[in-house]
């Protein structure tokens, strides 16, 4: 990937593109996890690769099978350019953080240096409980076994350990709900079964008091991958901007990345924040998708590149990711469709220029 930033510049040049894609096609690294596509999948691809939006039945948790939930993966900071125009395009949104060009630049470079592998493994999930999300906690219970089993057994050493802060709105019965790290997968799940969806009411919530809880585990230091998965449908509240962005930058100081999850009925300030807090942190920016058929019509985000996989293997790349130290893009049997015909990695934009899908 680094050699392909290098051309970019000069990909619409004709002649050069049979050397882009052969370098692309070198870049994917062998997973860690060993992800294969599972027959148990329980949703229906469109046969012409198109979006299937439409409002759909809660599903019921005790029925549902694992692996259902369908994703794309974003990473602003390997299409700086791209993610610099989406900016420009929505910074005047009322309520946008204020970051500053210097924070994102600084993130920028520092995604240019080589990570490393890692020994131990943090995650932190962070759940937007509010009315419309049952369809994503419901999801997000029946995974997280086959999740953590698959990271235990391809990761043996890492000692992984969870935490949940889950969160709502001002009013309702808890505005956080905080559980901190442990190594004990069996009480993390049952306290993941434990939690309902209930209240919100208005659009807005409240991201920014999560993060800040977020921030605030016990995180360890040293060589550990420590990785927040912020699931989420609305934004901020206009006002509490500056919270979410001191939280953030709290998430950079620890070198925690976070991996916002936007689900159905995100709008254009969420998904600034989302990609904002994910560029600024080194993680990527997940999407769910309406290859599923589950929950409500998801937005396309305004991104113009992407693969769509089953949302746990999207999860596990990049656990994988984060642990290898190694980028790898979906194997072709994990791809469901993609957004803008990406080929070997890439697609060639109207205007010459060249981003890389993740």
């Amino acid at each position: 990937r680094d050699e392909i930033r290098d051309w970019s510049s000069d990909v619409c040049s004709s002649d050069l593109l049979p050397l882009v894609a052969l370098l692309l096609a070198g870049c994917s690294k062998q997973s860690a996890l060993g992800l294969s596509p599972s027959a148990d999948a329980d949703y229906d691809v469109p046969s012409d690769g198109t979006d299937s939006a439409g409002d759909t039945a809660s599903p019921d948790p005790d029925g549902e099978q694992a692996g259902t939930l369908t994703a794309g993966v974003w990473d602003d900071n390997d299409n700086y350019d791209v993610f610099g125009s989406f900016l420009s395009d929505n910074g005047q949104l009322a309520g946008t953080p204020d970051f500053t060009d210097a924070e994102r630049d600084s993130a920028h470079a520092r995604s240019e240096q080589d990570p490393g592998a890692k020994n131990t493994l943090d995650v932190a999930l962070v759940l937007d409980t509010t009315g419309s999300m049952g369809d994503e906690l419901a999801y997000l219970q029946a995974e997280f076994d086959a999740l953590a089993n698959q990271i235990g057994s391809s990761f043996p050493n890492a000692q992984q350990r969870w935490a949940l802060v889950l969160y709502r709105d001002h009013g309702d019965a808890y505005l956080t709900d905080v559980h901190d790290f442990t190594s004990d997968l069996a009480a993390f799940q049952a306290t993941l079964n434990d939690a309902s969806f209930d209240g919100g009411g208005d659009y807005p919530e409240a991201p920014d008091q999560a993060l800040d809880e977020m921030a605030g585990l016990d995180w360890r230091s040293g060589n550990t991958a420590r990785l927040a998965f912020w699931v989420a449908d609305a934004p901020h509240h206009v006002g509490d901007e500056s919270r979410l962005a001191d939280a953030v930058r709290s998430a950079v100081d620890q070198d925690v990345h976070i991996y916002p999850v936007a689900a159905s009925g995100v709008d254009v300030l969420a998904e600034y924040s989302m990609r904002s807090a994910a560029q600024l942190t080194l993680g990527r920016y997940l999407f769910l998708t309406d290859d599923s058929g589950v929950g409500g019509a998801h937005r396309e985000p305004s991104i113009p590149c992407y693969f769509v996989t089953r949302f746990d293997h999207a999860v596990l790349r990049m656990v994988d990711v984060e642990m290898t130290g190694e980028y790898r893009e979906p194997t072709e049997d994990e791809i469901i469709r993609t957004g803008g015909a990406p080929e070997d990695g890439a697609c060639q934009l109207a205007d010459g220029s060249t981003v890389l899908s993740f």
